[in-house]
């Protein structure tokens, strides 16, 4: 099992806290100048497309409606947004970070342009044709050594999303298991040690996927951007505010796809010890 888990941005700011009050009304704002329901309603049609891909590699056509239904009620964004905002608005409180900083970028020209850009492309990712058209241009571009393709390595090094996604991914792959372990699909062979062994098997294959995805899917995303504006981007994202902000995201997408996937891993596990959903 493999769910993306892209976080956008730029891990850990001590700051003095604003007043309780202040601080809410910057993180409301904060989360929409971030976009997050598009966010969310993107991540919930990506949800339903590999429900349906789940299906067709674990039980062919033996989920049916209920398993459509089962999906789509666990990737529904009213559910899945708020577990994530639970988890982002409590980490941004832990560290006492700079939400004004974060508000200040997101809600500038840029920052709102950033973003539009992001859930366009991943938008536009959920059509296969488009994404193996995203991955084809990227290998032309890195072997011709186009400078965008630096800017996007450098902008995904400063944001460790490689490792971070890498990471939430094995994590949400174990709670799949917990899931299939939860709805006794599991049989008593498959001991703790032998999960944990499987899951660490698949790791180069999900590095792999992973580096791909993330930048074809950025070299896509921030092509119409300029090289001073990738700059600004990357600037932003080293800065303290910037780090606070990417733990923050990946705090909350984590929650919510360990989440998610243990949820899958019942469903599933439902079909495959022969229970109605």
């Amino acid at each position: 099992m493999f769910s993306r888990l892209f976080a956008p941005v730029a891990a850990v700011a001590i700051l003095i806290a604003a007043p309780a009050g202040a601080a809410s009304d910057e993180v409301a704002a904060l989360e929409a100048a971030l976009k997050l329901p598009d966010v969310f309603e993107v991540m919930s049609q990506e949800g339903r497309a590999y429900g349906a891909q789940l299906e067709a590699d674990m039980f062919p056509g033996s989920g049916g409606a209920a398993w459509s239904a089962a999906v789509a009620q666990i990737y529904a964004v009213d559910r899945i947004l708020p577990r994530f905002s639970d988890e982002f608005e409590a980490e941004l409180a832990r560290t006492g970070a700079d939400t004004a900083a974060m508000l200040d970028f997101f809600a500038s020209d840029l920052g709102q342009r950033v973003t539009t850009l992001e859930i366009s492309a991943r938008r536009a990712l959920l059509d296969e044709a488009v994404e193996d058209a995203s991955r084809l241009k990227y290998d032309e571009m890195r072997a011709a050594g186009d400078p965008q393709v630096a800017l996007v390595e450098e902008f995904v090094a400063v944001n460790g999303l490689i490792e971070a996604n890498v990471s939430g991914a094995m994590n949400a792959n174990y709670a799949f298991y917990q899931g299939l372990g939860d709805a006794g699909a599991l049989g008593p062979e498959m001991s703790e040690d032998d999960i944990i062994g499987e899951i660490w098997s698949q790791e180069d294959v999900i590095r792999d996927e992973t580096d791909i995805w993330i930048h074809s899917y950025l070299v896509m995303a921030y092509a119409p951007l300029t090289e001073a504006e990738m700059r600004d981007y990357i600037a932003f994202s080293q800065s303290e505010a910037g780090r606070a902000l990417n733990a923050a995201l990946f705090a909350g997408f984590d929650a919510v796809f360990v989440d998610v996937s243990r949820q899958l891993g019942r469903a599933a596990g439902g079909i495959l010890a022969g229970r109605d959903l």
